[in-house]
């Protein structure tokens, strides 16, 4: 590594851009010198980085994308600024981990074309990833959207986002939301209660939503009003859904007939996002889920869109990601395992075959023999 020091200066548009940078008593820019093995100096509306040039180049694509979430309103938390960094330490491609509108020193207040989100206490939703934005351009040029991916990806946050934007700019009258009552892993047997009691545990991860992007007293109102609806999926059968905003959550757990019921719902003037990890199907084979079957049936046509999100996508606990990575590469090892058994079975029953044709013959040559 090259001991050569170097200074990269970066002109700000605001001072007030830098403060959000630093953090609260410098906290954020003590963390990025700690882990960058650099130093950062502000003066007026200019920002300077200065260490070995190695860690600088790195520090300064670090730093840009960091500006870049805060030009477009993000707030930067600490675990925001280690998830940026850890993209880059571990990404081949960070950009692609990264929403790729932000970092250009240039702009750093582009913006993609994707409708602004706003959450009801004035919080702006941006994607945090270039995926998690190709998915809100999918969903807002799309009737039906599928968005596939690991947890912690943001499929449900950002299509609840969509959904909620749309209502609010009368684009729909009202928001569905539903999924699967199916049990993760165990079974809960009997729950007390109305049906509306029995099923609402099934259906908290949509509530929770739903309240941050509403907040509290509005998605209580919108529930009783019925212009927001949280039901399990059973109760979408014989209804036509128009000029609504339907999300599908947990989508992995529906069987054949149960996505084909949802997806023949859809009605006039209504826009349909349907989530899910096929990893994480709950129904005990993988195959017979029916969101694997739609994407691989309704692929190609026209209005219909699939996204497929990756753990370069999660935005939750840095340690998500490498939990996700340990799981998958452990199915990778499995399924290899599974492959090499499959082909030593099959080379072990060609030989048997070979030998069983070999003496057959060897039994025909003797027949041939003893007759001549």
């Amino acid at each position: 590594m090259s001991d050569t020091q170097r200074t990269i200066h970066i002109e700000i548009a605001s001072e007030r851009t830098i403060l959000s940078l630093f953090g609260p008593n410098d906290t954020h820019r003590r963390l990025l010198e700690r882990k960058l093995k650099v130093k950062l100096y502000a003066r007026s509306k200019r920002l300077s980085i200065y260490g070995p040039q190695e860690q600088v180049d790195f520090a300064h694509r670090v730093v840009l994308s960091l500006l870049g979430m805060i030009e477009q309103g993000q707030p930067i938390f600490l675990h925001e600024i280690e998830r940026v960094m850890g993209v880059f330490e571990s990404e081949e491609a960070p950009d692609e981990a990264l929403d790729s509108s932000i970092g250009d020193e240039s702009d750093l207040s582009a913006l993609s074309n994707i409708p602004r989100l706003i959450t009801f206490d004035g919080k702006s939703i941006q994607p945090k990833t270039a995926n998690q934005r190709r998915y809100l351009e999918t969903i807002a040029h799309h009737d039906i959207t599928f968005g596939v991916g690991p947890a912690g990806t943001g499929k449900t946050y950002l299509a609840m986002a969509c959904a909620v934007h749309a209502l609010k700019t009368h684009e729909v009258k009202r928001i569905i939301l539903t999924r699967p009552a199916v049990e993760a892993g165990e079974k809960l047997g009997f729950l007390p209660g109305s049906l509306i009691e029995k099923v609402n545990p099934y259906l908290r991860p949509l509530y929770d939503a739903m309240f941050e992007m509403l907040g509290p007293e509005v998605a209580t109102k919108a529930i009783e009003d019925q212009i927001v609806e949280v039901a399990p999926l059973a109760f979408m059968r014989g209804r036509t859904l128009n000029q609504a905003f339907v999300i599908l959550d947990e989508a992995q757990n529906t069987t054949r007939e149960q996505m084909k019921m949802f997806l023949t719902r859809i009605g006039y003037s209504s826009k349909a996002v349907i989530t899910g990890d096929i990893t994480q199907t709950d129904l005990g084979d993988r195959r017979q889920s029916g969101l694997a079957q739609a994407l691989r049936l309704l692929s190609g046509l026209n209005g219909i869109a699939h996204m497929e999100l990756t753990t370069a996508d999660v935005v939750r606990h840095p340690l998500v990601r490498a939990i996700i990575k340990a799981y998958d590469a452990d199915d990778e090892r499995k399924e290899a395992e599974r492959a090499a058994r499959k082909a030593l079975k099959e080379q072990e029953q060609t030989q048997a075959k070979q030998v069983q044709e070999q003496s057959l013959e060897q039994e025909a040559k003797q027949a041939e023999d003893e007759q001549s």
